[in-house]
C-alpha cells in the first residue's frame, strides 16, 4: 500500500469531507478516511491531529492573510478603508472554483453542535487578531476593536451569502456590497451617506496568497 503520495493531505481532505456529509461526522472514523484513498490510519495522523482538523486545517494562514491585507492598507487609510484592505486580501482564499467544497463543508459543521462552536470560535479569533493588527498600525482603542469586530462581522455575513445555493457573485463582490450596507447603517446614525471603501482595497498591493484546494482546504478555513 502506498503510504507516501504526493497531495496525500488533500486526497484525505477531499475523502473526509465526501464521508462527512454522507455518513455523518460522528460516525466516520479516521481509519475510514485513510481507508478511503488508499491510505493507513497512521499515514492519517501523520498529517493532521484528529478528524476535526480536517475541516479547520489552514486556520493559520486564513488568519494571516488579514495580517497581510492590513499591513499592505497605505499609511493614510482609515481603520474602514484598512479592513476594507484585510478583507479583500481575505477574500483571495476563497476563489469561486472553491465554493462548492466550502458549501459542503459548512453543511457538515451547520449539522455538528460542537464543530458549530468551534466555528464561532475562530471567528471570534479572527477580530482579536485583526485588532492585534490594527493596534501596531498605531490604531488606538476603541477604534480598533471596533473595526476588527465589523471586518469579522462582515466577513462571517459575507461568506454565508458567497456559500448560498445559486448564488453567482465573488466573494470580493458581496464584501463590498455588505460593507457598503454596514457604512449606510452607519451613516444613517449620523444623518449622512457613506461610500464602500473598495477602491482603497482594490488598489492596495496585497499578495495574492491561496489556500490550496482541497481535494480536487479550508481550508477553509480556514478554515472556510
Amino acid at each position: 500500500m502506498v503510504r507516501w503520495e504526493p497531495g496525500a493531505k488533500e486526497r484525505l481532505q477531499a475523502a473526509a469531507l465526501e464521508l462527512f456529509a454522507t455518513r455523518g461526522f460522528e460516525q466516520t472514523t479516521a481509519a475510514e478516511i485513510a481507508q478511503s484513498v488508499g491510505l493507513t490510519e497512521r499515514t492519517f495522523f501523520r498529517h493532521f491531529s484528529d478528524k476535526r482538523e480536517v475541516l479547520f486545517y489552514g486556520q493559520q494562514q486564513f488568519l494571516q492573510a488579514f495580517v497581510d491585507g492590513v499591513d499592505a492598507a497605505p499609511p493614510d487609510a482609515s481603520p474602514l478603508e484598512v479592513i476594507a484592505c484585510a478583507l479583500q486580501a481575505a477574500a483571495s482564499f476563497f476563489p469561486d472554483e472553491r465554493r462548492a467544497y466550502s458549501r459542503m463543508r459548512q453543511s457538515v459543521i451547520d449539522q455538528n453542535p460542537a464543530l458549530r462552536e468551534r466555528e464561532l470560535h475562530k471567528l471570534a479569533g479572527l477580530a482579536t487578531t485583526v485588532a492585534g493588527a490594527l493596534h501596531a498600525r498605531g490604531i488606538g482603542e476603541p477604534a480598533a476593536t471596533l473595526a476588527a469586530e465589523s471586518g469579522a462581522t462582515v466577513f462571517g455575513i459575507a461568506f454565508a451569502q458567497w456559500i448560498r445555493e445559486g448564488e453567482r457573485r465573488s466573494l470580493p463582490d458581496i464584501e463590498s456590497d455588505v460593507l457598503h450596507e454596514l457604512l449606510n447603517l452607519t451613516g444613517a446614525a449620523t444623518g449622512t451617506r457613506r461610500t464602500a471603501p473598495s477602491r482603497v482595497a482594490a488598489g492596495s498591493r496585497i499578495s495574492d496568497r491561496r489556500a490550496p484546494a482541497a481535494g480536487p482546504p479550508e481550508a477553509a478555513p480556514p478554515g472556510r
